[in-house]
């Protein structure tokens, strides 16, 4: 990666300074991450066993629960491992790569969103087309746009790193390497880089957003025409998926849609939608999911079954 300065690693503050506080942070997180990792694991595992959830909705949920393993992937592990390190220390190179992660997983999990909330429409609001509009094809081609924006995304974010040129301080103020606290140790004018970043990101994050909360508009507002009981499990179905949104996409704009400045706060928002978020998902899209459910006490059963015959 091209340097253009004279600091060749960084020194991470973590989320705290206080060695009892460390420890807290140790356990919670460690915790946090591995219940993460295990429940969506879980979810990708039923979804691929179980041939009743091979309908585009938990297609979706697939790749939804694998980019939230590689999302709190990023930046969870080396929040645990610095908690118990006197020097957390992060090379150049390291930073742009947690860098480009961070925003590649990030932004895969946007547009997973919003494919299903396009899911949800077509099946809710033109049910006759549904098997047509949404077949296994158009589902892999979308999945294959979601990757490939998500690579030009983050690849965007590398190149407005790497223009920041770095010559003094390298202390920097969060727990992870992104655009926003390297900024404040950037030696230039960093006004157009951050116009930049809030044209990228902050705009991917704000119209998202918007897309998102009027389709579920549109989506509930056509429920009317609908039994009780399809009400009832569309209803269902969109809740777990504008509880979601909402949880993700709040902290997301909060970071990334304002000038070049932090607060004390910014790091606990962070810590929010890269860990705690990817965390709640699979409780979330289970706990309110009857198929779901079902699926994985067949498999647990399945498993347990296999395993009483050997």
């Amino acid at each position: 990666m091209q340097q253009n300065h004279s600091v060749t690693e960084f020194i991470l503050l973590g989320l705290t300074q206080d060695a009892t506080t460390q420890k807290m942070v140790f356990v919670i997180f460690f915790i946090f991450y591995v219940g993460t990792v295990v429940g969506n694991l879980l979810i990708t595992v039923t979804i691929k066993s179980s041939r009743t959830l091979g309908s585009p909705m938990y297609y979706f949920l697939f790749y939804l629960s694998l980019a939230d393993s590689c999302f709190s992937t990023s930046t969870a592990p080396r929040l645990i491992v610095d908690s118990l390190s006197a020097k957390r220390i992060i090379s150049y190179n390291e930073c742009m790569t947690q860098v480009f992660a961070l925003h590649f997983f990030g932004c895969m999990e946007i547009f997973v969103l919003i494919l299903m909330a396009v899911d949800r429409y077509v099946a809710i609001c033109k049910p006759l087309r549904y098997p047509t509009i949404m077949s296994q094809q158009v589902c892999t081609i979308l999945i294959g746009i979601a990757w490939m924006g998500s690579f030009i995304h983050s690849i965007a974010e590398v190149i407005l790193a790497l223009r920041l040129p770095f010559c003094g301080p390298n202390l920097i103020d969060h727990y992870c390497c992104d655009l926003q606290p390297l900024l404040k140790l950037a030696c230039m004018d960093t006004y157009m880089i951050n116009l930049l970043l809030v044209t990228n990101s902050g705009a991917i994050c704000t119209s998202s957003l918007v897309i998102l909360m009027i389709s579920y508009i549109v989506i509930l507002h056509s429920l009317r025409n609908h039994s009780a009981e399809g009400r009832k499990k569309a209803l269902s179905t969109c809740t777990s998926h504008i509880i979601v949104v909402i949880l993700f996409f709040g902290p997301c704009i909060f970071i990334y849609t304002r000038p070049p400045t932090t607060f004390p706060v910014d790091k606990l928002v962070t810590v929010f939608y890269t860990i705690g978020t990817p965390f709640l998902n699979p409780f979330i899209y289970t706990l309110r999911n009857a198929e779901v459910k079902n699926a994985m006490r067949k498999l647990w059963r399945i498993k347990i079954a296999s395993e009483s015959k050997r």
